[in-house]
């Protein structure tokens, strides 16, 4: 599926991109959106970028947006499960 929709250009002079970058960038934050927002699977985020998982990680790290986020709550269960394995 293609969507595309017109941007002006004092919008891309404004942000000082290129018509490339922006694209790249608009995909980029939009996966990272529906990624935070729990609707994409990182793998599946990544996919809406355009990169590889790997990529996608070191491109949210050079962000500084976190990977996984839990709750202080939800990381208690996880090293509780942890505990648990032989």
């Amino acid at each position: 599926m293609n969507i595309s929709f017109n941007v002006n250009d004092d919008i891309l002079i404004a942000l000082k991109e290129n018509a490339q970058n922006f694209t790249q960038d608009l995909r980029f934050l939009s996966a990272l959106m529906w990624y935070r927002k729990g609707k994409l699977s990182l793998g599946k985020a990544a996919e809406l970028a355009g990169y590889s998982k790997l990529d996608f990680i070191g491109r949210m790290k050079l962000e500084n947006e976190p990977i996984f986020d839990y709750d202080e709550g939800e990381m208690a269960e996880v090293f509780a499960d942890v505990a648990k394995i032989p």
